[in-house]
């Protein structure tokens, strides 16, 4: 296969390359998952192939036996990847990785035939974006989603310090312990003022190669999620994904509630069913979070959904202007939709998990709202340490 040691010189250059030392929290999952296919899948930037590169230096395999191939070279276009992987199995090959996944066609059918057939170990990356979050492909690999940075994690890279991580259920038990504790570690170091530079630039680990063209770098990042993931996979024309960053640009410069689906659909210039697929869409590229209200559950109401950016980071990107309310409210929905399950309420702005209200808000916002609600907290900005139920909005970007 003539194809084959073109790539294989790509490869050899790709896996020598020096990484950066710093390794993200699923580092240490991986390296020891016993799944002979992995799959890492998240939203573009968030370091998937340099996560994936860090566990292949680690692994202990020769140089013949290890391939890095990526399905978005051009070389690859006519290829097939079942076919590629069985060339490389058969000379030898013992491990391969194979990056932006869902570039390769009829990816789901060729990895499932690489399962079914081949003994070898596979380690791949896909879009968020991409159908590997369904259950019928995920169910044969280990999946893991890597989300954009935590502040734990941006603070871990921005100072070159190591902070723990804490379940939710201990940040609510212990959180003036640990919010103390990180202050102390801080030293001279204010954690307000690292929070509010994590709001602004904390999201993507290309921010510390470059820091002058991260605003550009997201962009880039967004149109490519947009026109090659999503109208790739989706099959969206090309014209019609201009309606895809419209939505983006009008929930940025919208709160949360401000805009029904009729007024959005209006706005936007489709029918309601193209929009709730659209939303969809964007939702799985992690560019928006959709939050329905908790009373959806059980189909008993209609209710608004809530649209919020996946990030405080893409306001930035997309309109250069922010709400501090809703600021507040996307930081708290990025950092708690990791792990745990996320509604909005009447009493009280978002429902964790089924059994816990928060209400979020500035460093003075009562209880007033959710004073006889049961097991309900506040997550205040603008304070270093709380109090009982009143807990810095910023230690919820610990939880990972």
């Amino acid at each position: 296969m003539e194809v084959f040691e073109s790539l294989r010189k790509v490869s050899y250059h790709k896996l020598k390359q020096k990484l950066p030392e710093y390794r993200r929290f699923l580092y240490r999952n991986i390296l020891e998952s016993d799944s002979r296919i992995v799959g890492i899948y998240g939203a573009r930037g968030v370091g998937k192939t340099t996560l994936m590169l860090q566990v292949a230096q680690t692994l202990d395999y020769a140089p013949d036996e290890l391939l890095y191939l990526s399905c978005d070279h051009p070389l690859f276009t006519e290829v097939s990847l079942y076919a590629f992987v069985e060339y490389f199995y058969e000379h030898g090959g013992k491990c391969i990785l194979i990056d932006e996944i869902h570039e390769a066609k009829n990816f789901e059918r060729e990895m499932k035939a690489v399962y079914d057939f081949l003994k070898i170990k596979v380690i791949f990356s896909g879009s968020s974006a991409v159908k590997i979050t369904n259950a019928s492909f995920a169910r044969r690999y280990a999946m893991f989603h890597l989300p954009a940075l935590s502040l734990r994690e941006y603070m871990e890279m921005a100072l070159k310090m190591s902070f723990d991580a804490y379940p939710l259920e201990k940040i609510l038990q212990k959180h003036t312990v640990i919010a103390d504790a990180v202050n102390r570690e801080l030293g001279e170091r204010k954690i307000l003022k690292l929070y509010r530079d994590y709001l602004d630039h904390g999201a993507y680990p290309y921010y510390f190669d470059d820091p002058e063209s991260y605003y550009q770098k997201m962009v880039d990042s967004i149109n490519t999620a947009l026109y090659t993931d999503i109208a790739l996979l989706y099959g969206v024309p090309a014209e019609k994904v201009t309606l895809l960053k419209k939505l983006l640009l009008t929930i940025c410069v919208s709160k949360p509630l401000e805009l029904s689906i009729e007024k959005l659909s209006k706005r936007v210039g489709v029918s309601k069913a193209t929009l709730y697929k659209y939303i969809d869409y964007l939702h799985r590229a992690e560019l928006l979070k959709h939050i329905t209200h908790e009373a959806k559950r059980f189909k008993s109401m209609q209710k608004p959904d809530k649209l919020y950016l996946a990030h405080p980071n893409l306001f930035n990107a997309l309109c250069k202007q922010s709400d501090i309310g809703t600021l507040r409210e996307t930081f708290f929905a990025f950092s708690l939709s990791y792990g745990h399950s996320i509604h909005y309420l009447d009493r009280g702005d978002f429902l964790i998990d089924e059994n816990i209200t928060f209400e979020i808000g500035g460093r003075n916002k009562s209880f007033e709202q959710i004073k006889e609600v049961h097991n309900a907290f506040v997550a205040a900005d603008d304070i270093e340490i709380g109090f009982k139920n009143r807990i810095p909005l910023w230690l919820f970007g610990f939880l990972y």
